[in-house]
């Protein structure tokens, strides 16, 4: 194949755009945990991108995307990116482009996962956890999707990462909580957000770049991801509304829920963006937006301190958007039908992904959760959580 220059330069900026969203993230999470735990917060998200830059350019991206073993994981011949070039490859843009716009995906994930333990980890077992977890538990399920791994052969669709990154990240913050505990006074103290015009910031950023995240997963300047980056839009403002909504019925309309419903949203159409159009969009982000809050409310019922609802919105929304690819599919948008134009057998392989990718990823982080905490110690000391982990971790202060 030849370079294009014009889809080289979209991936370009596609890929700036998905790492403007990790920090999106650490200012999302930031303003809502207590002012003595910001820094820590938005620092986390700066730490998986500098963790997962490293991991993927040495081990992650072969794992991901090396030859097939066993339907499983990527093989060791792309190791240290030997063989990943200038040239176009088998597409229009530089392997070495590609890779790296798979590299921000695997940073984004990290970041997510670190809702499951806000404002209570010891940085230095995050550091090990989190090389393990993207190790262990995104690079195979990258391989699975994307890489040539067995969900691929199946058939089940996931456009932009509703498998690979939410339902990973989601479910296996879950399960991380489970592991590291509940906050001390969680349920008994006031844990409201401290700067909530902090976590909207953070969510426009969010907004902003899953432009790059959806139609950038085109891998081309072309009218598929002029689709995603319409379908992802009104998915979001679908959400957004859908949530604000929902939560006025039981008080007043919350700005907070506004821009979590924006969220659950974006990330319902994640895996949908290639595959449906804008009406079925519509359909997918009103639902994720219900469903997400009836999720978080869950949560808070059952008393779990999954603290900043990455289970809630990405967990959820990433599954209710893996299926709805199956059933909202339709051939004249990406090539594949869905349940509503009679393809059962999509609609069989997207419920046989998404479920598998739950189970392991919930399992998988589980057991890792555990190991580091068994050898290391997940969680810093009540002192230390007293504190703060802005002081404690750190030695720095977000507010003077």
């Amino acid at each position: 194949m030849v370079l294009d220059s014009g889809d080289t330069a979209w991936i370009l900026v596609s890929t700036a755009m998905v790492m403007l969203m990790i920090p999106g993230v650490g200012l999302f999470y930031g303003g809502l945990v207590r002012k003595k735990d910001v820094v820590s917060m938005i620092g986390l998200s700066f730490l998986a991108l500098a963790l997962v830059s490293v991991q993927w350019v040495l081990v992650g991206y072969s794992l991901s995307f090396g030859t097939d073993i066993a339907g499983f994981i990527g093989g060791l011949d792309l190791l240290g990116l030997r063989g990943v070039g200038m040239d176009a490859g088998d597409g229009t843009i530089p392997g070495l482009l590609f890779m790296v716009f798979q590299l921000v995906f695997a940073g984004i994930t990290l970041a997510i996962i670190t809702s499951a333990v806000a404002e209570r980890v010891r940085i230095g077992s995050f550091i090990v956890f989190g090389l393990l977890w993207t190790t262990l538990v995104y690079d195979p399920l990258a391989h699975w999707a994307w890489g040539g791994g067995w969900a691929g052969q199946l058939g089940a669709l996931d456009f932009a990462g509703g498998t690979v990154v939410h339902i990973s990240s989601g479910f296996g913050a879950l399960a991380l909580a489970l592991v590291i505990g509940k906050r001390i006074g969680f349920g008994d103290q006031d844990m409201e957000p401290h700067n909530i015009p902090m976590t909207m910031l953070g969510a426009a950023l969010l907004w902003f770049g899953w432009f790059g995240f959806n139609a950038g997963s085109a891998l081309a300047a072309d009218g598929l991801a002029a689709n995603a980056f319409v379908v992802t839009n009104t998915s979001a403002a679908a959400g957004a509304l859908a949530w604000l909504f929902a939560s006025w019925v039981k008080g007043k309309p919350s700005a907070l829920g506004m821009v979590s419903g924006g969220i659950a949203g974006l990330v319902a159409i994640t895996p949908a963006a290639g595959f449906v159009d804008a009406i079925s969009a519509l359909i997918i982000g009103a639902v994720a937006g219900v469903l997400c809050y009836k999720a978080l409310l869950f949560r808070v019922g059952r008393g779990l301190d999954e603290s900043l609802d990455a289970w809630a919105v990405h967990g959820v929304g990433g599954l209710w958007g893996a299926i709805a690819t199956g059933i909202f599919a339709v051939e004249a948008v990406g090539g594949a039908s869905g349940l509503l134009q009679g393809n059962v057998d999509q609609f069989v392989a997207q419920v046989i992904g998404a479920g598998a990718a739950v189970v392991y990823a919930f399992v998988a982080t589980y057991a890792l959760a555990r190991l580091v905490d068994a050898t290391m110690g997940l969680r810093v000391t009540e002192d230390e959580e007293y504190v703060g982990l802005d002081i404690s971790q750190h030695g720095e202060k977000a507010y003077a």
